[in-house]
């Protein structure tokens, strides 16, 4: 699928539908719910380049 075929699959998808791919997708990543900075405020922008951040660096990711 091309970029526009995906964004028009994600645009019809139920506000459910969408909160689960993304939760599914921050799963797979290894970022967990709530595993930012308290009482921070982020922009698309923002979230978007965090995890391309961690898609760079898997130690990140990694459990102690």
């Amino acid at each position: 699928m091309n970029k526009e075929e995906l964004r028009k699959k994600f645009k019809s998808m139920s506000s459910t539908e969408r909160k689960a791919l993304i939760l599914k997708k921050m799963k797979a990543l290894g970022i967990d719910l709530g595993s930012g900075i308290p009482n921070k405020k982020y922009d698309n922008t923002e979230i978007y380049e965090l995890i391309h951040i961690a898609k760079c660096f898997p130690e990140l990711r990694k459990k102690n």
